[in-house]
């Protein structure tokens, strides 16, 4: 039987080792800060930026959530974000994407200083992974998402070293980080594409496999390794695709019938980019939700408060 890996309950493992750092370094005066910026008014934004600011209000650390306007313009964006660098009680500053389409987006994440980059998009801290700097003085924070798939696999017990790992997808946000710190854990790792050719035969070498290509049960249950005397592959689904459509649903849930009651009253269902039906041929996996997700924000706390370490030299 295929094994579940509860996201949930290790971000809540996470959580708990964050809290009792910030108490560490409130014992020496110094409070953690995150700074959360939201332009406009989407309501999946604001929602999931409001659930990042009562996780550090839980967990000890200071925070703001700064709302300019949906007009605002991209001069004025980066003197906020100039001063937030400069701000001392400031360890972290997340902008939260999308940005309104007139808003330069690569300008800002770039002005973000990358002592301060909790989210590891700045090129230096992208560049600081690449060059296996992940521990010490100046070491790159990694972006939260990736890391949370390596602390899964890591806390879960599943062998990285020697393993071919295949990523599906290939975004600075989460494939390419991915494969990295995969890489720096000494899997060997084959990025996959939108135009690598003959994928299922690549995606069923893999003894663990991440799929992070944002499209609704991409990966089908023929695409992943299956062992007649062991367990399959390790999938890691990254993949949140909310579905509201009918046939759509029947196409991944057909005879579910817990999740069609949901999908009746809610309008609407997540999905990963994994077919739910190909998670039985697995030797374990990552469900969605509860698998990836929560663990996203727990290394967002977790980058905060090393980033408070570094910046006074810890």
């Amino acid at each position: 039987m295929s094994r579940i890996l509860d996201g949930a309950a290790i971000a809540a493992e996470i959580k708990a080792e964050v809290a009792a750092e910030v108490s560490q370094l409130a014992a020496q005066g110094i409070r953690p800060g995150l700074a959360a910026v939201l332009v406009g008014n989407v309501a999946a934004s604001q929602i999931y930026v409001r659930s990042k600011v009562k996780t550090c209000a839980d967990l000890g650390i200071y925070s703001e959530m700064i709302t300019p306007p949906e007009t605002v313009t991209t001069e004025e964006m980066l003197a906020l974000i100039a001063d937030l660098n400069a701000r001392d009680d400031i360890d972290g500053i997340l902008i939260q994407l999308p940005l309104p389409g007139h808003v330069d987006t690569k300008r800002l994440l770039d002005a973000v200083s990358p002592d301060k980059d909790v989210d590891g998009f700045h090129p230096v801290n992208a560049g600081r992974l690449q060059a296996g700097r992940l521990s010490g003085k100046d070491s790159a924070l990694a972006p939260c998402t990736p890391a949370g798939v390596i602390e899964i696999l890591k806390r879960s017990g599943i062998a990285i070293a020697g393993k071919h790992a295949v990523v599906v997808g290939r975004s600075d946000i989460v494939g390419k980080p991915a494969a990295m710190l995969l890489l720096h854990e000494n899997a060997t790792v084959t990025i996959c594409h939108s135009k690598t050719q003959d994928l299922p035969s690549i995606t069923r070498q893999a003894d663990i496999l991440v799929a992070a290509i944002g499209r609704a049960g991409f990966i089908t249950p023929e695409m992943i390794k299956t062992e007649k005397t062991g367990p399959g592959a390790t999938v890691i689904d990254v993949g949140i695709n909310r579905i509201t459509e009918p046939a759509e649903f029947e196409r991944f849930f057909a005879g579910d019938s817990k999740r069609a009651e949901s999908f009746a009253k809610r309008g609407s269902t997540l999905v990963g980019d994994v077919h739910p039906k190909a998670f039985a041929v697995a030797g374990a996996y990552t469900p969605v939700p509860g698998g990836v997700g929560p663990l996203t924000i727990a290394m967002l706390m977790a980058n905060t408060v090393r980033a408070a370490r570094m910046r006074r030299g810890q």
